[in-house]
């Protein structure tokens, strides 16, 4: 897999590109790879690590280990620097009620936050951050 971080996520949810881009701004290191889960790098991720059905947002992978729900949004913002690391104090939460958080946020989030036509298409520059099926070390 790959040897970065990776965040695969819905490309057409408008709250999803915008956590995209709030990492990328904020990743200092430049570790984080995405992938959105339309993709076909998506789909050979999803058959690689056999996700559970039903999983439409963001899922995390690190070291070949697969993150979901809030557990996910809680790794990711570990790897960020201070302040947004500082968000792990969330994992005292007991997960079924994080859980229970994200998805209802996760089920609105079309409603709340509205959604693309199309999935995101990186910019110029993005590009080395959004490897395509070629470029995936499955």
């Amino acid at each position: 897999m790959s040897k970065n971080p990776l965040v695969l996520f819905d490309g057409v949810c408008n709250l999803c590109n915008g956590t995209v881009d709030f990492i990328l701004k904020r990743d200092r290191k430049k570790q984080f790879r995405f992938v959105t889960l339309q993709s076909e790098s998506g789909e050979l991720i999803r058959k690689k690590y056999h996700f559970p059905e039903g999983i439409d947002s963001v899922i995390f992978i690190l070291e070949g280990k697969v993150f979901y729900e809030s557990d996910a949004a809680l790794e990711i913002a570990r790897l960020l620097p201070a302040p947004w690391k500082w968000a792990t104090i969330f994992k005292i939460v007991p997960v079924g009620l994080r859980n229970a958080v994200y998805r209802w946020i996760a089920r609105n989030r079309y409603r709340w936050f509205g959604k693309k036509e199309e999935c995101r298409i990186p910019t110029q520059e993005e590009r080395k951050f959004f490897p395509g099926p070629n470029d995936l070390e499955l």
